[in-house]
């Protein structure tokens, strides 16, 4: 039997793609899977 379980660190929020984990820089909104700010694509998008 597989049980999956989550962290109580790790967030969703209410894109499929973006999460939060306390333990992956402090919290701030990542690609989910990844440790690549979301802040980091918007500074490249402008």
């Amino acid at each position: 039997m597989t049980q999956t379980t989550t962290h109580p660190c790790i967030m969703p929020t209410e894109h499929p793609y973006i999460m939060t984990d306390d333990r992956i820089l402090g919290g701030e909104p990542i690609v989910k899977d990844t440790r690549t700010p979301v802040r980091a694509i918007v500074e490249i998008w402008r």
